[in-house]
Order: C-alpha cells, then sequence, then structure tokens
C-alpha cells in the first residue's frame, strides 16, 4: 500500500526518486528547480519520506527523497514558441508527448483561441487534439498543478461536453488534489469554476473548493485576491464571506481603486452592510490620488447607494471626478449615477445641471426608461433643472407615445413623481386615475408593495383635485376610497409633541394626533384654533379631512385648522435643510387643503432640553404661523 502511494506521489510531481539511507540524508537540502517558465507550476515540496513499516511495528531505516525534477526538451520551447493553432496541433503528430506537456499544449491551445476570439469546437473535432486527449488520459496524474487547474478551465473555455471523458478525469484529479493546491491555484479554480457548475459531481466539487477556502483564508496575502474572491464566491457562502471581510479590513490600504470597486460592489450585490469595512475603503480611497476611469466612479456610486453608506468626502470626490467627464458618460451612466446618488438623498446641482444638459443633448440615446428613472431620481430630491421648461419639455414628449406600453407600477411611480414636481398633464392623471386602473389596489390589499403603490395613488388623485383644478376635470378616485396610510411606531420626537401640546391646550380633546387625512398624508397632531387663537374640542365639528367625522358642527367663522408635521433626519437631503421631494409635496397638498403648517424640524427639537422650553417654542412657532396667515 505504501508503496504504490510513494509511486503516484512520484508521478504528480514527475520527479525521480533517489533512495538512501537514513544516516546519508542531509537535513534541510532543497530541490534544485531549473529552467521553469511561468506556464509550469509546480508545488513548493522540496522532499517526500516514505516509510515502510513491517508486522510488529518495526520501522525500516529507510527514506526516499525527490533530488530534482526533469529537465527542459526541445519540445517544451517548440510549444511556447508556436504562434497558431495549426502549429500547436501540428506538434502532436511530431512528438511524443507526456502528460504535462500536453496540458501545457491544451491551456497554449485556449490562449490563442481566445485571442483570435476562435470557435473551439473546431479544435476539438481535430483528430490530433483527440490523440492529445488520449494522452491526458493515460498521464493525468502526472500534471503538475498550476498546470491542471489551468487545463480545466482550457477545456471549458473550448467548449467542452460534461459528458466528456477527459473532463470528468480532470476534475477528479483536480477533486482529489484539492488539499495540495496552492492558495493561488484554489481561488483561480474557485473563481471560474463558479460559473460550471451544472452536474451533481460539479457542484460537489464547488462545495468542496468553497470548503477549502473557508480553512484557509488566513493564506490570503493579496489585497487583490480577496476583492476578487469575494466578488466571484463570496455569495455561496457567508461564512467566506465573513472571513473575507475580516481579511480585507486588515488589508485595505493595500487596496487599488479598482479592488476597491470589486469589493464594494460585492458589498452591494449581496446586500451587505458592512461598516467597518465601508469605512476603511473610503478612509484609504480619500488618501491615495489615482486617475479613476468613468466606469469605477459610477460602479463605486452605485454601491454606496445600493447600501445606503453616506460618506460626504467620497461623494464629494465623485462629483469633482464625474463632472469633467459627464460628455463622455454612456446613458445608461448617468441614469445610474442619478439614482444612485438620489438613494443617498445627496445633491449637487452643478453635476446635476451636467447631467440634465446631457439628456437634453443626447436625447435620441436615452431609452424611455432611462427616462423614467432620471425623472424619479430628481422628484426624490426636489430637484428643479435651471432650464425645468426645456427639459421636461422635450422629456415629456417622448415619453407620451409610450405611456400605454409602460408597466402600471412604473407608470404610478412616473406620474406621481411629475406631481412632485409640478410637471403632470392631463394626459398622465387619465391614465393613473381610470377605473380600470385603481381597481387592481382595491379590496384585500395585502403586501407593502400594493400598500404603498395605493397611497401613490392617493396622493397622485390629491395632487388632481387640490393643485390641477385648472385643466384638470377628470375622472377621480371614488370619495369612499381609504388610504390606507401604513401606521408605524411613533418616533421620540413625535410622541414629545404630542405630550407638549396636551398642555399647551389644556385638554386632549382640544388636540388629534395623529390623524390619516383623505389626502393620504399622515398629520402628526392636529389643532383647531378660533377667531381668538383659542383651541376647540375637535371631536365636535366637522373634519372633510378624514373618511369618517365624528362631530356634525360647522367651523365657526375665522377657525383656523393647524397641522404639526415633524420633519425627521431621514425626511431630508443629506447635509441639508431641504426637505426630500415627498415632503415638499405633502406641505403644498396640506396648504391647499387649508391646514396651517407648524413644521418641527428635528434639529430645533432637539436643542430644546426642558418642559418650558418647547411649550415656548410650540407657542412660538403657532403665533408666526397665525400671523402670517392673518397678513395674508
Amino acid at each position: 500500500m505504501a508503496s504504490r502511494v510513494v509511486r503516484r506521489a512520484v508521478r504528480l510531481i514527475g520527479a525521480s526518486f533517489v533512495v538512501a539511507p537514513v544516516s546519508s540524508a542531509v537535513p534541510g537540502s532543497a530541490v534544485n528547480w531549473r529552467g521553469l517558465k511561468q506556464g509550469y507550476s509546480l508545488s513548493p515540496i522540496a522532499r517526500l519520506h516514505v516509510s515502510s513499516f513491517h508486522h510488529g511495528d518495526r520501522i525500516l531505516a529507510e527514506e526516499q527523497v525527490i533530488s530534482r525534477v526533469p529537465e527542459r526538451t526541445e519540445l517544451d520551447g517548440l510549444i511556447e514558441s508556436a504562434d497558431s493553432v495549426e502549429n500547436l496541433l501540428h506538434l502532436i503528430n511530431d512528438h511524443s508527448f507526456k502528460g504535462n506537456q500536453a496540458a501545457v499544449l491544451v491551456n497554449h491551445l485556449s490562449r490563442i483561441a481566445a485571442d483570435r476570439k476562435m470557435e473551439g469546437g473546431s479544435i476539438l473535432q481535430d483528430n490530433r487534439f483527440q490523440k492529445l486527449q488520449s494522452t491526458l488520459e493515460d498521464e493525468i496524474s502526472t500534471v503538475w498543478n498550476g498546470n491542471l487547474v489551468s487545463l480545466l478551465r482550457s477545456l471549458y473555455y473550448l467548449g467542452q461536453n460534461d459528458r466528456n471523458k477527459t473532463l470528468r478525469l480532470v476534475e477528479n484529479e483536480v477533486h482529489w488534489r484539492l488539499r495540495r493546491l496552492g492558495f493561488k491555484h484554489l481561488a483561480t479554480l474557485a473563481e471560474f469554476y463558479v460559473t460550471c457548475v451544472r452536474t451533481a459531481g460539479q457542484k460537489a466539487l464547488m462545495d468542496d473548493i468553497i470548503k477549502n477556502l473557508e480553512l484557509r483564508w488566513t493564506e490570503i496575502e493579496d489585497a487583490k485576491l480577496v476583492a476578487t474572491l469575494m466578488l466571484k464566491v463570496g455569495h455561496l457562502s457567508t461564512t467566506l464571506m465573513d472571513r473575507l471581510e475580516d481579511k480585507g479590513l486588515e488589508l485595505a490600504e493595500h487596496f487599488t481603486p479598482e479592488d476597491t470597486r470589486k469589493m464594494a460592489l460585492a458589498l452591494a450585490q449581496q446586500n451587505r452592510r458592512s461598516i467597518p469595512l465601508l469605512r476603511a475603503l473610503s478612509y484609504h480611497l480619500m488618501q491615495k490620488h489615482f486617475d479613476f476611469r468613468s466606469s469605477l466612479l459610477v460602479d463605486l456610486a452605485f454601491a454606496y447607494g445600493k447600501l445606503n453608506f453616506h460618506q460626504t468626502q467620497v461623494f464629494q470626490k465623485l462629483a469633482a471626478e464625474l463632472l469633467p467627464r459627464v460628455p463622455e458618460l454612456s446613458p445608461g451612466d448617468v441614469m445610474r449615477c442619478t439614482k444612485s446618488f438620489s438613494y443617498l438623498k445627496w445633491l449637487n446641482l452643478p453635476l446635476f445641471e451636467a447631467f440634465t444638459q446631457h439628456v437634453m443633448d443626447n436625447l435620441e440615446k436615452y431609452s424611455p426608461l432611462h427616462l423614467c428613472n432620471i425623472i424619479m431620481a430628481f422628484a426624490r430630491l426636489n430637484y428643479h433643472p435651471a432650464k425645468g421648461d426645456s427639459f421636461f419639455g422635450v422629456v415629456l414628449e417622448k415619453l407620451e407615445c409610450v405611456l400605454a406600453d409602460f408597466d402600471r407600477f412604473l407608470l404610478i411611480d412616473l406620474v406621481w413623481s411629475l406631481c412632485i414636481l409640478q410637471q403632470v398633464k392631463t394626459s398622465h392623471l387619465q391614465k393613473v386615475l381610470e377605473p380600470v386602473m385603481y381597481s387592481a389596489f382595491v379590496g384585500g390589499i395585502k403586501s407593502q408593495k400594493m400598500q404603498n403603490y395605493h397611497l401613490k395613488l392617493v396622493h397622485i388623485n390629491t395632487a388632481a383635485m387640490l393643485e390641477c383644478t385648472d385643466f384638470y376635470k377628470g375622472p377621480f378616485l371614488p370619495s369612499e376610497h381609504p388610504s390606507h396610510y401604513v401606521e408605524k411606531k411613533p418616533t421620540i420626537l413625535q410622541t414629545g409633541l404630542q405630550e407638549v401640546l396636551v398642555t399647551i391646550v389644556g385638554d386632549s380633546n382640544n388636540c388629534r394626533s395623529p390623524v390619516n387625512t383623505i389626502y393620504g398624508w399622515l398629520l402628526d397632531s392636529e389643532v383647531l384654533l378660533d377667531s381668538d387663537n383659542k383651541p376647540l374640542p375637535l371631536n365636535e365639528f366637522v373634519a372633510p379631512h378624514v373618511l369618517h367625522s365624528e362631530g356634525i358642527k360647522p367651523l365657526p367663522q375665522g377657525a383656523r385648522r393647524l397641522a404639526f408635521l415633524c420633519w425627521e433626519f431621514p425626511s431630508y437631503c443629506s447635509r441639508s435643510k431641504d426637505l426630500l421631494g415627498r415632503f415638499v409635496m405633502a406641505r403644498r397638498h396640506l396648504q391647499a387643503a387649508g391646514f396651517l403648517i407648524v413644521d418641527v424640524p428635528y434639529f430645533e427639537w432637539l436643542e430644546l432640553k426642558s418642559e418650558w422650553q418647547k411649550v415656548a417654542y410650540l407657542k412660538d412657532k403657532m403665533g408666526k404661523v397665525v400671523a402670517e396667515d392673518m397678513a395674508r
């Protein structure tokens, strides 16, 4: 048994053995590696000791030591110097090949075929190549590790069938040697083999590859290797991804911008918001000065947007690098950038003006989907271009003829965004408010997505009733159409506001919190004041803004409804006190419905430390709002 293992090991590394007594073995002797090119990778084993055992556990004092490897031959040089497929195939008939040489030739064949974009089918069907395959099948165990991994990749590139005997033998040999492969060979194998898995045997091999990567992750010393593994195979194993994140954090300072791009994309694709790693990548990206490619900038913006990771310095750098390159961007890149920055709630006016001009200059290259996404991004940030009339004029004209082809969800998103930007037209409103459209959202609304789109329909209907009366006459949603506003747990700001308001108005009946309106907007609190600015009990008076009003009395002359709106941190653009588009539309709608708006921003409320300060703050806000109304 032991002798068979020895013979197999000798074949694997292509070496000959010299048997010598233990007493004559020189400790620390090394193998002299001569004439090895890059294509001939060899495992760094310098010596193999094999002992044979007799009965009674007596150990023979004899060892076998590898002393040398085969020298390069003339055929090796001919294979490397061949510059065409035909020249390589011609060598097969003229020379006798060993297993390792056959593997090198196949690898060289695939490289030439890839460089010249040749089909692999003609090569596989050639009789000379089939003869070479027979050699590989007979001597597969003599192929060196690096060449074996490259051989597997080459066979797949040439289009070899999964059931091919040679391919299955190579896969079995790779599977058998997995633990003895160098880590870089293992990583290379994982990188390309992940796209080749189709059969049960291939899946088993891939599983073992991942398991070996998980166990040997500490051997990684190359930052580029970490980024590549995260992007290619990280999604296959949560454990491996955790290890790679740890290693990435360790090697972050050695990453190039391209490595940073790969790692950020890998995190974004798997939706892994690793804050320590993202901070490290951002820090080292800012410390180095490189010439960034446009595609790299777009990908980084996408990754940060997908992960909702805010790093202002990085955004400023991306904007500064992108601004002069906007004319050379493709429509898809412009769309991705606007969408990514809108998710980040970050508005850079010069950059967005450049995007607007790019759309106007290259309108014929933009697809309807591109234009819809750009409009939705502008609406999210409440961005109104300097040349807004010209921009929306040409864009909406192009979209007009394809509205009927849009998916209903995309159509609702588009019209809702146009309502935010106050650019909606009669044809847009009619498309989404017709009974055929909204009937799909009535009834058993269960999914969160359906509830969100139903709420957007209510917002569009509100815009049609309150802001578009000059040009839009119908149809509208039925008056009994409920708004289905999704209730959430009140925040600290909302709870504090409600408590202070009760103190101000003196009775909980004089304050209503929260209020779900028929307009699709939620009031954090509502107060009704008479002409002398004294609170009135809300449950006694008619409330046309709620679906089922408790009171029946009409409002007294000079009464005013105050709507209190809490604006939390997520309600604003990043590093700004400007509200996002949907909240700007909410204020407009409530003002048009007759409410006096009392804004309570989080950054003002947090400065109030005591109860009397909060009472004085709200009284002052209410007084200013009433005074402004009286001044009108």
